[in-house]
């Protein structure tokens, strides 16, 4: 077995030669082209401009990607920020003003035989209706103040209530507040329960319309039916 003093000079001297190996290599390299600088300069110059041009628009889309993305923050902060304002009105309602207020929205959004309990012990039944195309519609209104959350409590009361008591094809809880709990929510997605928390309702008194918003909690599905006579 080679002494480690023996190793060290051998890797010394491979090194050294691969020094020397490669300053001939760039020696020769500079004299191939010096001696071929007519056929070499215009293939330099092209690679030189391919260089420029890729990293000139490597830059350019990298602006443009960093400007879009500050663009789609900046709204989606506008966004929020009139919704907070369109709920100010919402805010100000008593809860009978607020399921009032519900019914009309749905009969903005073409809903038809709109009917308002306006009492207590309605089994959960604030607003129904009908939709466009016929199918029952059922809505359980919650004027909450913002910071509280929705709690699987209220949820399971409604969806004990909805279908069961008043027939409901699309089951609709809306609430001023800003969350429901991890698991009022998740027993609306598994009940098919259409959740609208604080941002969809803002979205909906600013004009989204009720079918826009059906599929983004609880997918909100029904057979479509006639409205009885």
């Amino acid at each position: 077995m080679a002494a480690p003093g023996r190793r060290r000079r051998w890797k010394k001297r491979t090194r050294t030669r691969l020094r020397s190996w490669g300053a001939v290599a760039a020696f020769a390299a500079v004299v191939w082209v010096a001696l071929n600088w007519s056929t070499v300069w215009p293939v330099l110059l092209a690679v030189l401009a391919v260089a420029v041009l890729g990293g000139g628009g490597w830059a350019l889309l990298r602006a443009h990607r960093r400007a879009v993305g500050q663009d789609r923050a900046w709204r989606a902060q506008e966004e929020a920020r009139a919704r907070e304002l369109s709920m100010a009105e919402v805010d100000a309602l008593s809860w009978q003003e607020f399921e009032t207020y519900v019914a009309e929205l749905c009969r903005r959004d073409g809903c038809t035989k709109v009917v308002v309990s306006g009492r207590s012990g309605d089994l959960g039944a604030d607003v129904v209706g009908y939709l466009a195309d016929g199918r029952k519609l059922v809505v359980q209104c919650k004027k909450y103040a913002p910071h509280r959350s929705v709690s699987s409590q209220d949820m399971q009361k409604f969806v004990g209530t909805a279908r069961l008591e008043h027939g409901a094809d699309v089951a609709v809880f809306v609430t001023t507040c800003r969350t429901f709990t991890k698991a009022a929510l998740g027993l609306a997605q598994r009940q098919d329960i259409v959740a609208l928390h604080r941002d969809l309702l803002g979205s909906w008194v600013r004009g989204a319309h009720l079918e826009t918003l059906i599929p983004l909690s609880g997918s909100g599905g029904g057979a479509r039916r006639r409205p009885s006579a």
